[in-house]
């Protein structure tokens, strides 16, 4: 298979983002504010190049592309699966259960991953490769739904800080839109060459373009009017 100019004009877009978002926060001085969103960032940008030098030496349809892409997604989806509950602490820190969140999280985390291990347990053959794919689709998955949570208490809270509003949406159509296409890809696995090999590349960069958005135009001190914000929801 041959990539042609959008495929690299993607790559190219998406560790631009990834950097910007990275170097963004440093220059606000929000680096550890944002800490696990930073890194995921940063695991991103990484990432993105590690796809181009593996596809230009192995190809694309090699073994260790295809073994790179889905470890270094796995990776990138429970970094991200970390970022959204540092985005719960933001929105309950004033409640002092960060404590609490966090041993949520890693139960949540670790059972996830039993649960995805006990489905491909009985295919002896590509055992770990089978289980990346199943613990990377089944936390985007966990993922939609903590989002939706996580947004259903910004508007139980009245939470007004702009900024974070727009991280959660923007992290909420991501999850959205990823877990979707691994229905589709499931439901429809002949779509898979002709529309939705091009949804995954862009979303990736819809998620760093948004953040990118966010930490440029919005100040941490930024307050939305909770009347706007009901409105949104509706």
């Amino acid at each position: 298979m041959q990539l042609g100019p959008a495929d690299y004009l993607i790559w190219i877009a998406s560790f631009g983002l990834e950097a910007y978002v990275v170097v963004c926060l440093a220059f606000r001085k929000d680096t550890f504010r944002y800490f696990s969103l930073n890194l995921y960032m940063l695991a991103a940008a990484l990432v993105t190049v590690g796809h181009y030098f593996t596809f230009h030496t192995y190809g694309f349809s090699s073994m260790q592309y295809r073994y790179f892409y889905y470890y270094s997604e796995s990776l990138l989806i429970v970094l991200i699966y970390f970022t959204v509950m540092e985005l719960y602490q933001h929105v309950f820190r004033e409640m002092n259960v960060s404590g609490y969140i966090r041993g949520a999280a890693a139960l949540l985390l670790v059972g996830t991953a039993f649960f995805s291990y006990a489905v491909v347990r009985q295919n002896k053959d590509h055992l770990t490769s089978h289980f990346v794919v199943e613990l990377g689709q089944n936390l985007y998955f966990v993922g939609v739904v903590l989002t939706y949570l996580l947004w259903g208490a910004i508007l139980k809270l009245r939470e007004t800080r702009t900024r974070l509003i727009q991280l959660v949406l923007a992290l909420g159509v991501y999850f959205s839109a990823t877990a979707g296409t691994y229905a589709l890809r499931n439901l429809f696995p002949g779509l898979q060459e002709a529309v939705l090999r091009w949804v995954p590349p862009l979303i990736g960069t819809w998620l760093p373009l948004a953040w990118a958005y966010t930490f440029s135009k919005i100040p941490e001190d930024a307050r939305l009017a909770t009347a706007r914000l009901m409105v949104r929801a509706r």
